[in-house]
């Protein structure tokens, strides 16, 4: 008996292991059979073209050829879809009815992942995007005393951008982040940690190990400092993982999938002895938390000290909302926000945590927040490349509306990147905040 086609699911979706390990995955026919059936399913159904630059690229192709159906787009052109994805994982949990277990099953960001892989397998990827995705050898350069004021200056300077541009394909006008040459890692020394005794909850064990991320330690660092003073506040002991890399989100983004295995071997021995000794792992950045949560055990799903990193892996407001479910959190603020435009970024809610740090932020008295669930199209380092600057800034535009809409006091991001872009567009003269600093700035510590 043949099997009735549904419209949909009402099952809860789930995600296979990305399976990089069997020969098929690696097979160029193979992937293209498997473009062309979603790619098919995709122009039938159509429901995420607002989503980036990926659908609204194949429906134009498809519409364009001369059968207006999939079999009518030459195969070469497939690529141009594949570049526009970002990983950003939201047409899978928000707008796609057929994630397995559908029969049809259709995981479309790992179908792009796959085709990345493939392509830079072959080497058909641009010396600028091994740079820019290369965050620790950049982050560590450009953290160099002697050279930080000169690399802030050129990425600073109109004239210096131009040439980026025509060069290597930078653009001009997208923002890059600042570099410190005192980091995190550097900071963090003189810190006296907090004397206290962890205090468990049935869900958190009181007592974090920070994994800075490369953007927490060169970048920003100010908001691992907020981040730490804030856990600290409410009684939870906080350390600083040491001896760690990237995350290898950047390089999973490129396709290198040999990088992302090396990242992980360092960093998931030191993250499942910290583990073992009774710490909570999180992170500042929503992409390197979902990198541990998501993509790797997907990844690597038959290794056991992946899997304890992914069971101990927090977002910061899911911690605290989880201490503030047990009476844990410290609720007495000090200063409201008033009204406060929060953008929820793509790999937060892709880790189905809820809104944590709406929910916390609502918690601050006199504070009313207005939350924006849209990409803003950053992606790291999607919206830095000259041929994808405008589209990342079209696809941030229905965000830089609602915070100009929402009037707002503060606007602010979990994802700091993601808050520069919006910054970028509202081209007011405004900064953005993050969440964490926030949270801070309420206790007035």
């Amino acid at each position: 008996m043949a099997t009735e086609q549904r419209e949909g699911s009402l099952e809860a979706p789930t995600r296979h292991p990305l399976g990089q390990d069997n020969p098929e995955f690696w097979d160029e026919e193979a992937l293209f059979k498997e473009l062309e059936r979603v790619y098919d399913i995709c122009h039938g159904c159509r429901r995420c073209v607002s989503l980036c630059g990926s659908f609204p690229t194949l429906f134009d192709l498809v519409d364009e050829s001369d059968t207006m159906e999939v079999d009518g787009v030459a195969k070469q052109d497939y690529w141009q879809v594949v570049d526009h994805c970002y990983l950003c994982d939201l047409c899978y949990m928000t707008k796609c009815p057929y994630v397995p277990p559908h029969e049809w099953n259709i995981d479309f960001p790992h179908l792009m992942l796959r085709a990345k892989a493939i392509k830079f397998k072959k080497g058909d990827t641009k010396k600028r995007d091994r740079l820019i995705t290369s965050t620790d050898a950049i982050g560590k350069f450009a953290s160099i005393p002697v050279i930080t004021q000169t690399v802030n200056t050129v990425n600073a300077s109109k004239t210096a951008r131009k040439v980026l541009d025509k060069t290597i394909g930078i653009h001009p006008e997208a923002p890059l982040p600042k570099y410190h040459s005192k980091t995190l890692a550097k900071r963090d020394p003189g810190r006296k940690p907090l004397e206290s005794d962890a205090v468990s909850t049935g869900t958190t064990s009181g007592k974090v190990a920070l994994f800075a991320t490369c953007y927490g330690n060169y970048n920003e660092p100010e908001i691992g400092e907020d981040l730490i003073r804030v856990f600290e506040h409410n009684g939870i002991p906080v350390k600083l993982v040491q001896d760690t890399q990237c995350c290898g989100m950047p390089k999973l983004e490129l396709g290198d999938l040999d990088a992302v295995t090396a990242a992980k071997e360092r960093n998931i021995k030191v993250l499942a002895a910290l583990v073992d000794d009774g710490w909570d792992i999180i992170t500042p950045v929503p992409s390197c938390t979902l990198m541990f949560k998501q993509e790797l055990p997907l990844m690597f799903p038959q290794e056991d000290d992946v899997q304890k990193v992914k069971a101990a892996m927090f977002d910061p407001f899911e911690y605290l909302m989880l201490r503030h479910k047990d009476n844990k959190l410290d609720t007495n603020f000090k200063n409201s926000l008033g009204k406060v435009a929060y953008h929820a970024a793509c790999h937060q809610r892709v880790q189905n945590i809820g809104m944590k740090t709406r929910d916390l932020l609502q918690l601050v008295q006199d504070t009313e927040v207005t939350a924006i669930e849209r990409c803003s199209g950053h992606d790291g380092t999607y919206t830095v490349k000259s041929e994808f600057h405008d589209m990342a800034m079209k696809i941030c535009r229905p965000v830089v509306n609602k915070v100009k809409q929402a009037e707002p006091d503060h606007y602010t991001s979990d994802c700091a990147m993601a808050a520069h872009h919006i910054e970028s567009g509202l081209a007011d003269g405004s900064r953005p905040e993050h969440p964490i600093s926030l949270i801070r700035k309420a206790y007035g510590i």
